[in-house]
């Protein structure tokens, strides 16, 4: 199972940042060539406030209720 399996596309998600901040995000998806690569696995999200994507950790990635 990839760890990207507990999120499923379309959900909506907090993103922490480093300042333990949370900001709200879309899931869009799983970056499995970082795992590959020996990197982190990596989650793909839009923030709907700019609709901005990016790529982050998944581990700075929750499900929001």
């Amino acid at each position: 199972m990839n760890d990207d399996a507990m999120f499923h596309q379309g959900q909506r998600v907090w993103v922490h940042g480093p300042d333990g901040t949370a900001r709200e995000a879309i899931f869009v998806g799983g970056g499995d060539n970082a795992t590959f690569f020996g990197g982190p696995p990596l989650a793909y999200v839009v923030f709907p406030d700019t609709r901005e994507g990016v790529e982050i950790e998944l581990d700075r990635v929750t499900a929001r209720d």
